[in-house]
């Protein structure tokens, strides 16, 4: 069987990250805190090519 593969373009996932950030961030609460900045900064890095 053929796997399937979804790509996606690194300025694509950085700003699903960076929206999905902002959106955990919505909700606070410590562990939110800690995985939105996660996600903004990861989208941003994505973004600017760093990943």
């Amino acid at each position: 069987m053929a796997k399937k593969n979804i790509a996606i373009s690194g300025l694509a996932m950085g700003i699903i990250a960076i929206v999905a950030g902002v959106l955990v961030l919505a909700w606070p609460g410590s562990l939110y805190w800690i995985v939105g900045i996660f996600l903004i900064v990861w989208g941003i890095l994505a973004v600017i090519g760093r990943r």
